[in-house]
């Protein structure tokens, strides 16, 4: 069974399981997984991991994330995007009345740790069932703000045409951050509404869609090895044969390795697992057997 984490560069339309059915049709295994949805009308890095690597989707899914978006003000949709429908236009003069020194400040209020009510229409689950779910069936759903952290959001042009201003926007913010929720929020706080008509996700912790492939491309040549992605978000312990077979069982290893939350343990050109060290003692977290 081949095994690996493939980086792919969805493109608008497909869902994110629809790329995850793909890529097990291309490479003949069911064991495929994603770590991290895009809305349909998304693009940008869709992370998937195949075989045994899938144990690792759980590692990247906390890591930061960049994106590129627009943020069209002067209309609220029921979605937070373009896919909704629209339930709210502002006036013309209030759309004239907005500088650009309104939007920069507003952008500014939602930089740093905010706390963040996510958008009606996403997969947190309320009483069981997916909030998107809940909406589609015609339920008001009002989800609780949670905090997170915009580290960086930055407008690059301002458009304007009669009775809408497009913003184009680079965000870097913390895993759970709905950019979705920024576009409303800024138009809430403009009394003009907000939603995205355009959302693409360049980076996830270190990778880049500059290293993806397209749907089209997914092959097993594709599969990034796990030791590498383990290696850049983990120090590296590396096994002797004994300690590989050991760690293989889920026993613990005396090591000279400084205290980690985490690393790697790797063997050769196999990651084995990823570990906790403390006290000179690495204990075992997930296991990654041999495929």
């Amino acid at each position: 069974m081949i095994s690996g984490i493939l980086l792919v560069d969805k493109p608008t339309g497909p869902s994110s399981h629809g790329v995850v059915s793909a890529a097990r049709k291309a490479l003949g295994t069911r064991k495929v997984g994603h770590a991290g949805t895009l809305d349909p009308m998304a693009t940008g890095l869709l992370i998937l991991g195949v075989g045994t690597s899938t144990r690792l989707l759980t590692y990247l899914v906390g890591a930061d994330k960049t994106y590129t978006a627009t943020i069209r003000l002067g209309s609220a949709t029921v979605t937070d995007d373009a896919e909704g429908d629209v339930i709210s236009i502002a006036d013309r003069a209030v759309m004239d009345a907005i500088t650009d020194d309104d939007i920069q400040r507003e952008i500014a209020a939602l930089t740093g740790a905010i706390e963040q009510r996510p958008s009606a229409v996403s997969a947190i689950k309320v009483d069981g069932q997916r909030a998107y779910n809940l909406v589609r069936a015609g339920d008001d759903v009002v989800l609780v703000a949670r905090t997170v952290t915009v580290s960086r959001f930055e407008s690059h042009a301002i458009r304007r045409t009669p009775g809408t201003i497009d913003v184009d926007v680079t965000v870097d913010c913390s895993s759970g951050t709905y950019i979705r929720a920024l576009a409303r929020d800024i138009g809430a706080a403009l009394d003009c509404g907000g939603h995205l008509t355009a959302l693409r996700r360049t980076r996830v912790g270190s990778l880049s869609v500059e290293d993806a492939c397209t749907v089209d491309d997914i092959s097993a040549e594709r599969l990034v090895a796990a030791t590498r992605i383990a290696g850049d978000l983990f120090p590296v312990l590396t096994a002797t044969d004994a300690e590989a077979v050991d760690f293989g069982h889920g026993k613990k290893i005396a090591t000279a390795t400084p205290d980690s939350p985490l690393v790697a343990v790797v063997h050769g050109d196999r990651l084995i697992a990823i570990a906790t060290v403390s006290k000179g003692v690495a204990r075992v977290v997930t296991g990654f057997p041999h495929d």
